[in-house]
């Protein structure tokens, strides 16, 4: 009879561990690349290569401390959406939009970038490493036909570019590389 209680006692015990571990907080996601913050005559001119109007929302994905975000709500009075895992330069970017007064256009999610819903995306600024640029394409190809994708330094891999130009930032004397795509985006042809 004694054996009878003891097991029920053994699984409950080892089924309230496991529910125990499964509820446990997780560390949060850290960024895929570290914050290298891009000059603001190359956020102006990535802007402009976009075309943006009113009537865009863009998105800067890994947005480090909201300056496209900003940028684009004020100079155009588009929506604009930032997503950032750093909580730090989430707050950073915050306080710019409040402090512009533009929390009616502007926004940054504290989100990973791969789980950013792109569907009503018209323009998407980029400054990842290919790699990411390329784990991010069916998420890209959800955004409506017509849409802009501009991308620093790094292309998308596997696809083909509209337009690629090399411009020199007169705030760091630099060249950068900047690359346009157009939604729905275009397969590299390979050359035979």
């Amino acid at each position: 009879m004694l054996r009878g209680w003891l097991i029920p006692v053994v699984l409950l015990t080892a089924v309230d561990i496991v529910v125990a571990e499964d509820a446990s907080p997780r560390p949060p996601k850290k960024p895929d690349v570290g914050y290298y913050a891009t000059t603001q005559d190359v956020v102006d001119k990535m802007l402009d290569l976009a075309k943006v109007t009113k009537k865009d929302h863009v998105c800067d994905l890994g947005c480090g401390d909201g300056r496209f975000v900003v940028t684009a709500a004020k100079k155009f009075g588009c929506r604009s959406t930032g997503y950032e895992l750093d909580p730090q330069l989430v707050a950073t970017g915050r306080t710019k939009i409040r402090e512009a007064g533009l929390e009616k256009l502007a926004k940054i999610e504290e989100q990973d970038i791969f789980t950013a819903d792109l569907a009503d995306t018209t323009v998407v600024m980029l400054f990842l490493l290919p790699k990411l640029n390329a784990r991010l394409v069916p998420q890209l190809q959800k955004m409506p036909p017509g849409s802009r994708i501009i991308t620093h330094e790094f292309d998308i891999p596997g696809i083909q570019a509209d337009q690629e130009l090399t411009w020199v930032s007169k705030q760091d004397d630099s060249e950068h590389l900047l690359f346009v795509y157009t939604i729905p985006l275009k397969p590299m042809l390979d050359k035979k």
